[in-house]
């Protein structure tokens, strides 16, 4: 049984549940002096207190999706899940993108397509970088509709924090059902969302950094992923096409997806992002001595010494409860400094760095994006 299994959960609530029974039972029974009976009620409270924290750990990670499976947990995830596929782009199962499931969209209506929408879990092998990781795509209502059948779509990439799981984006963040109850009140326009984490070589946090010597990661988020998903699906190919969202690492990566790429991403929202990447035991050296490419994954210094991208960038804070808030209002004051690169700010009056206040933000973060975008 997975880590996220329903199954996996019940056990260990139940397993509390009769470890607590046992406690009030036997109890009496080791009330008594002596070491037996002294190690008994020790034994009984630590397994009790053991169990009660693998239901709330159980429970977080469901709730948060941090870990996917035990051998992410438990950093055994060790390959890069890199895959060449030699098969002809229009043969069975070729090409850089292929659907491995569909699922149906929580919402009233989701069991048909054309007024639901629908989730299609995916795999993605980058033509140019090799990096292969699973993500899941939220086709809107209007995808499946006749008199949208030459249409093509705007898309945007959503991006989770680390480690994170892309399942949260849909059970955790609701982004498709958030999606499809703003278009149909003519919130935002239809669109595509391509739903993944930015942790593409696990356990490692490779902060959408190219590597050298690794995973080019940047590459594959501003190059493959694009071209992969407008070649399987009716989206556009133009930077004015494609937008990114995301949170905390997620974040931090589109914006830095839209800075360095405006001709890839027209738009970019961080929620609750930093603006440096960071180096720690997650990460490892990322940057192997190249100077350029550390002050590069700096945006604030980005901004001050490289020419201003072309870009819209939304960026969200707390007054209370974010630790990002001072380095955030510091970088809406760089880019409006710019003249160039066009800046939005969603600022709450508290707010944790966790789900519920990104649910706050996302629906406006998502008609913000969507002003943003086109589809032609």
């Amino acid at each position: 049984m997975g880590l996220t299994s329903n199954k996996v959960l019940v056990l260990a609530v139940l397993l509390a549940v009769l470890l607590f029974a046992g406690t009030v039972a036997c109890w009496p029974r080791l009330a008594r002096s002596g070491w037996r009976s002294v190690g008994g009620r020790v034994g009984l409270l630590l397994a009790t207190q053991l169990a009660l924290f693998a239901c709330v750990g159980l429970g977080t990670n469901q709730a948060f999706g941090f870990y996917a499976s035990w051998a992410d947990l438990f950093g055994r995830e060790r390959g890069e899940g890199v895959v060449v596929d030699h098969d002809p782009a229009g043969a069975a199962g070729g090409g850089p993108l292929r659907v491995v499931d569909t699922r149906r969209v929580s919402v009233s209506g989701g069991s048909r397509p054309w007024t639901g929408g629908q989730i299609q879990r995916i795999d993605i092998v980058g033509r140019t970088t090799r990096i292969a990781t699973p993500a899941y795509v939220y086709l809107p209502p209007e995808y499946f509709q006749p008199r949208y059948r030459t249409r093509t779509f705007p898309a945007v990439t959503v991006l989770t924090g680390y480690p994170g799981t892309a399942g949260a984006l849909v059970k955790g963040l609701h982004y498709p059902q958030t999606a499809g109850r703003l278009a149909r009140t003519g919130r935002i326009q239809p669109m595509i969302l391509v739903m993944l984490r930015p942790t593409v070589a696990p356990p490692r946090d490779t902060e959408c950094v190219d590597v050298p010597g690794g995973p080019r990661t940047e590459t594959f988020f501003a190059k493959d992923l694009p071209e992969a998903v407008s070649a399987h699906y009716r989206v556009g190919t133009r930077a004015g096409n494609w937008g990114v969202i995301g949170d905390s690492t997620g974040g931090y990566c589109a914006l830095k997806l839209a800075v360095h790429h405006p001709g890839a991403y027209a738009a970019a929202a961080g929620l609750s992002a930093y603006y440096k990447a960071p180096l720690d035991r997650t990460t490892g050296d990322l940057f192997h001595g190249d100077r350029v490419l550390r002050a590069a994954a700096d945006l604030r210094w980005y901004l001050k010494n490289r020419p201003a991208p072309d870009t819209s960038l939304l960026v969200t804070t707390s007054r209370i409860g974010e630790s990002n808030y001072r380095d955030t209002l510091a970088f809406i004051d760089l880019a409006k400094a710019t003249g160039r690169t066009r800046i939005s700010s969603i600022v709450l009056d508290s707010g944790g760095h966790n789900f519920n206040t990104w649910r706050r933000e996302i629906p406006a973060a998502l008609q913000w994006m969507s002003g943003r975008l086109g589809d032609h």
